[in-house]
């Protein structure tokens, strides 16, 4: 039988008036990856079929979001459809970089892209502490905001910037990092997002599946993808001590997903693929729910001793 995301499981997305499936859909991949549109698809269709009512994308994704523009253009209202602006790609025809004239040109390409007259969430891309400050790019989003184009204005990013973006009245939404081989965010941004009622999503859930080896991963993300392993090594998760604290057979996609779900401060676990059958199993997992206690004392635990001195950032 095939999981459903049930919607009495939904979150609520901190002080908006939305409310998100545990699991979205992370729209890098199939950018950068340059999937046909045709998959791209059905692996949307599916997944809002069975209760994922959360799309993330960016202007930087290559074509990810015409082609999740053209997939969900009959279904819009059926999604929270989550965007971001500021940093720059291959559109050397528009103003540099984090500056207010780029947000405001990125923002209206966003929306002719995505098929849609108003984008619900609209994210500053990663930018740091500074810029995030002082470059009157964050004003930008509000303005769009204020002119009904974007819902929520909000920041992607991690450590002190996730933090102070928290914290910013402006700001309704954090996007930070949060999965097995990247814990900085739960002791360092997470507080922050409780305490002003802002909703997480969290990215890289499933930490880039670092329990992988490199030759084993795509080739253009091998040196993305390589602090992932290294922590990964250094922690030396054992997968039966996992299993053993859980009491369920589990694999490491799963328990790397659920791990992320079970801090309630989590609202939505952005995953991206790119293959349809993959859709099934990661329904699956985020069906069963948040990952034992036990299990993720033992993963904090495990984190804890390979970073005593606390240096590991979470990784942008």
């Amino acid at each position: 039988m095939t999981a459903v995301i049930e919607t009495d499981t939904y979150r609520r997305f901190g002080r908006t008036d939305l409310r998100v499936s545990p699991l979205g859909f992370g729209g890098a991949p199939i950018g950068n990856l340059e999937t046909e549109p045709a998959i791209v698809g059905r692996i949307l269709n599916r997944l809002i079929d069975r209760g994922v009512n959360l799309i993330d994308t960016a202007h930087a994704y290559h074509a990810s979001e015409e082609v999740i523009g053209a997939a969900i253009a009959g279904r819009r209202d059926e999604v929270v459809l989550v965007s971001k602006c500021g940093s720059k790609w291959d559109d050397d025809d528009l103003p540099p970089a984090w500056t207010p004239e780029y947000v405001r040109a990125t923002i209206e390409r966003s929306l002719r892209r995505l098929r849609t007259d108003r984008i619900d969430v609209m994210l500053l891309h990663s930018c740091d502490l500074e810029k995030l400050q002082t470059s009157g790019c964050l004003e930008e989003v509000v303005a769009a905001r204020d002119a009904g184009k974007v819902r929520f204005a909000g920041y992607s990013g991690d450590n002190e910037a996730a933090a102070w973006a928290a914290r910013h009245p402006d700001i309704a939404v954090v996007q930070t990092s949060i999965g097995l081989c990247d814990q900085r965010n739960i002791a360092e941004v997470l507080p922050a997002t409780t305490a002003h009622d802002v909703g997480v999503m969290a990215k890289r859930p499933l930490s880039n599946a670092a329990w992988k080896t490199l030759e084993d991963q795509y080739e253009r993300y091998r040196s993305y993808e390589k602090p992932y392993r290294e922590r990964f090594e250094a922690m030396a998760l054992d997968l039966d001590a996992v299993r053993t604290a859980c009491g369920e057979p589990l694999d490491w996609p799963e328990i790397a997903l659920r791990f992320t779900l079970a801090f309630p401060a989590v609202h939505t676990a952005i995953v991206g693929t790119t293959r349809p059958q993959s859709v099934d199993a990661n329904l699956a997992a985020a069906s069963k729910g948040p990952l034992p206690a036990a299990g993720v004392a033992l993963i904090r635990a495990t984190w804890r001793g390979a970073d005593p001195d606390t240096t590991w950032p979470g990784l942008t």
